[in-house]
């Protein structure tokens, strides 16, 4: 009698502890700087490599400063800081998979020359863990053992793959443009579902250009385009559970004007870089009870936990706020422009069926002063609570939530009242951890006492399954069936059940 090792692996998915750190960056510029409007920037992380307990990585900030000069021009400046980190977990091993996000929380301008602006900036670090393991489990091949079997799900990780495409679009503007002060993008992930060894996305680009007509005025213009990319990712079926994460290489939007009879016609190039993950759910057969019916058997039942990949959602919402000037600062005479924005999500959760998001908005609002002829400039915070509905059933899921400003405008009344209006994009995703057991060993340890009698009276309980009774008597389920043909199970009230033993000489 023998009993035969098996084994299936799982994943499962970990939050690592966030932190933060501090990265310095010197960003070069020409000429005196006069005022400093905004400061608008992304993060993005390039490169992972996990080893024992750390997974380290390097990034790049990408910055979009909007100042005026010493003669009155406004001047933007782009400029990429890279920086490296790490994240450090003494369970982290070669072979885990970390996806990083890095968000900027605060920064501050700690000087401006002629050639440099310091900036100082505190980023948050968080990471996630997708870990596959094996999960120990045992058949039987012996006529004497019995074995109970069921069906469960696992999940399990497929793979991963990463892209970059160029969204272009084409902006015709009608009438002259003295100069473009400003191109931003952002992106936002929709929809992601599998087919065939590939993973679709669908989602929406949004860029915005500031510009400044032949008449001196100041506009803004929103450029909205939609997406689909197929990701190839081998071993991928439509049954399979994908995830997706999007995010613009900001220091390589190109922006193009092209001069046209009746104003210009401006091209936009933006890089999307798509990194995905897919998962799928199979079925696996595994023993859920086991005795023998001429020994007894010790087993072992171990636990497990897998993450399993539920829905995601995506909803478009509005937030707005209002900021008072104090006396200390010049009066509204003339709003210009917004110069930048920048999003912070601080806090997620389901309450009551609905999503909620907590964070705060910012946008620099450059505006004139008559009295002191002067431009100037004021940051607008937008704390803010929005909500959906979710299909989510799960009690505690792990929510990973990615989201977009854009179409934000500022009025202004009396001078010194700023009012503000914006929309977001907001997609997010969810996981779940189930924890499940198996039979991981069993051992035989002592043949069992032979009865002394040919005939039992079984006195067994409502509710009962055949089974139940069966591995009490250390009897087969079949012969219990056989020798009790007239009985349905489970047993629908309290039932004398006979059992015939064969005696051997």
């Amino acid at each position: 009698m023998s009993f035969e090792k098996n084994s299936f692996k799982v994943v499962k998915k970990r939050r690592l502890q966030k932190s933060e750190f501090s990265v310095e960056c010197n960003i070069p510029v020409e000429g005196e700087i006069n005022k400093i409007f905004s400061v608008c920037h992304t993060v993005m992380v390039e490169n992972v490599e996990v080893s024992t307990g750390v997974a380290s990585y390097n990034g790049n900030i990408d910055f979009c400063i909007l100042y005026e000069s010493a003669n009155g021009e406004i001047v933007t400046n782009n400029y990429t800081c890279p920086f490296t980190s790490k994240l450090e977990d003494e369970k982290l091993v070669v072979g885990d998979k970390v996806q990083v996000n890095v968000d900027v929380v605060d920064f501050s301008i700690d000087s401006a020359t002629s050639s440099n602006v310091k900036i100082n900036c505190l980023l948050v670090q968080r990471g996630v863990v997708i870990s596959c393991y094996n999960v120990d489990t045992i058949d039987a091949n012996d006529n004497d053992i019995c074995t109970k079997k069921e069906e469960i799900y696992i999940s399990t990780f497929i793979g991963e793959a990463s892209e970059i495409f160029t969204n272009s679009n084409e902006v015709s503007i009608k009438e002259p443009v003295k100069k473009v002060l400003l191109c931003d993008a952002s992106v936002s992930v929709k929809n992601v579902e599998c087919g065939n060894n590939f993973v679709a996305v669908t989602g929406e680009v949004i860029g915005r250009l500031l510009y400044l007509t032949e008449n001196d005025r100041y506009e803004t213009s929103y450029i909205s385009e939609s997406f689909k990319e197929e990701v190839e990712i081998e071993g991928v079926t439509k049954n399979s559970v994908a995830e997706a994460e999007a995010n613009i290489k900001r220091s390589q939007v190109k922006c193009e004007v092209v001069e046209q009879e009746k104003g210009v016609m401006v091209q936009l190039n933006i890089p999307v870089c798509l990194k995905v993950c897919a998962f799928e759910e199979k079925p696996c057969n595994v023993i859920k009870d086991i005795y023998s019916c001429r020994e007894d058997i010790e087993v072992t039942t171990e636990s497990f936990d897998m993450t399993k990949e539920l829905n995601q959602d995506f909803f478009e919402t509005k937030i707005d706020g209002t900021l008072n000037l104090g006396e200390e600062q010049p009066r509204v005479d003339k709003l210009l422009f917004v110069a930048g924005t920048n999003l912070n999500i601080s806090n997620s959760y389901i309450q009551n069926g609905e999503l909620f998001v907590e964070g705060v908005a910012k946008a620099n609002v450059v505006y004139l002063n008559d009295e002191e002829n002067s431009l100037n400039s004021v940051t607008m915070e937008v704390p803010f609570v929005v909500s959906d509905k979710t299909s989510v059933s799960c009690g505690n899921p792990e929510i990973m939530v990615n989201a977009i400003l854009y179409d934000v405008d500022v009025i202004a009344k009396k001078g010194r009242d700023l009012y503000f209006d914006g929309k977001l994009k907001i997609h997010a995703r969810y996981d779940c951890d189930e924890i499940c057991a198996v039979i991981t060993s069993a051992s035989l340890s002592g043949e069992t006492v032979e009865r002394d009698c040919s005939i039992e009276l079984i006195y067994a309980k409502s509710g009962m399954e055949a089974w139940d009774i069966a591995k009490q008597f250390k009897v087969r389920e079949e012969v219990l069936m056989l020798q009790n043909p007239e009985m349905a199970f489970p047993l629908v009230e309290d039932t004398n059940v006979i059992i015939y033993y064969q005696k051997s000489n």
